[in-house]
């Protein structure tokens, strides 16, 4: 590891339990500094709404840290919307978004999207997915971006356990770790942040859905419409504002919906197109992943157009600022 992420590690990683809920309540006050929570969902009705509830209740009633919360619905076949405005987000549908741009799919879409429909100084993202939430997911990775200027785009770090089969007897199935950053980021991400970006080596969850930003270093970046989201904004602020300008907070353990392996491997090639993009727009790998899946006449091969399109820094959008694309 570079000695300069050695140092980093010292400076800039710090746990949720570092800075007490007053502190930041009085640095929010002393600056006027707004803070605004996103939610991206996607069919997401059994978790959605405890989420919402716990911020509401511990955020934004109990305390004034968080003056928005928005949940934006990208096409959900299930009650996700009903079930988040009921526990009291404000909801929006992705295509009501800047209506005259078809949406494409993809998390990246809906976060740049939420850009436009939101207002705060601090943009707060949080997946949707959550099970057995903690207001410290939102209280930890805001808090050093409300007590330090220099502060510009912070991570969330955790373990992430994964329920295993039980044993051989039938038994539960029982909790284990599966890599601090999860498969794909052990097998994708972290290789390629280390081989060609050495300087967010440090990064204990690079491409970790919960994390939060100035608004004014977003608008400057161009967001990958899909799964390449995480990877391209972490790189792309190093770029953008440097090393000492990132942060990242221990918020504890992140329980969520793990994805099957067809579904990873999509997620490994979308991220490693935009690692790809970012090293050398001018050599473009081709943009397909073909998998294999067993059918009643053997393996049939499947494939899948691998997320390629960005959208640009959304400062560059004219219906930007806030509130005048919907």
């Amino acid at each position: 590891m570079l000695e300069e992420v050695e140092r980093w590690l010292t400076r800039r990683s710090w746990s949720a339990a570092d800075r007490t809920l007053d502190q930041l309540l009085a640095a929010k006050a002393a600056r006027g500094t707004t803070v605004s929570v996103v939610l991206p969902a996607l069919d997401e009705e059994e978790t959605v709404g405890e989420i919402v509830s716990v911020i509401r209740r511990e955020l934004m009633v109990a305390t004034r840290l968080v003056d928005e919360l928005v949940v934006i619905d990208s096409g959900s076949t299930d009650r996700t919307s009903e079930v988040a405005a009921a526990a009291g987000a404000r909801v929006v549908h992705r295509d009501a978004i800047l209506p005259r741009l078809p949406a494409l799919p993809g998390k990246g879409e809906v976060l740049w999207r939420s850009l436009l429909v939101t207002g705060g100084d601090i943009v707060c993202f949080v997946d949707a997915d959550l099970r057995d939430f903690s207001a410290d997911f939102v209280s930890g990775i805001v808090g050093p971006l409300l007590t330090d200027p220099d502060v510009q785009f912070v991570k969330a770090m955790y373990d992430r356990p994964m329920a295993r089969p039980g044993g051989l007897g039938g038994g539960p199935p029982v909790e284990q770790p599966v890599g601090q950053g999860g498969r794909v980021t052990e097998l994708v991400a972290r290789p390629l942040l280390n081989l060609h970006w050495p300087r967010l080596a440090g990064f204990v969850q690079p491409l970790g859905g919960e994390y939060a930003a100035r608004r004014t270093l977003l608008e400057r970046l161009p967001f990958p419409v899909g799964y390449g989201v995480e990877l391209g904004l972490l790189v792309d602020a190093l770029h953008t504002v440097g090393l000492d300008a990132l942060a990242q907070v221990d918020v504890g353990v992140r329980r969520h919906r793990h994805q099957d392996d067809r579904a990873l491997g999509r997620m490994a090639a979308a991220i490693y197109r935009t690692a790809q993009l970012r090293l050398s727009r001018g050599h473009l790998v081709r943009p397909r992943l073909t998998q294999f899946e067993r059918g009643p006449d053997g393996f049939t091969p499947r494939t899948h157009v691998v997320d390629t399109e960005e959208r640009p820094p959304v400062r560059e959008i004219a219906e930007y600022p806030a509130g005048r694309a919907a």
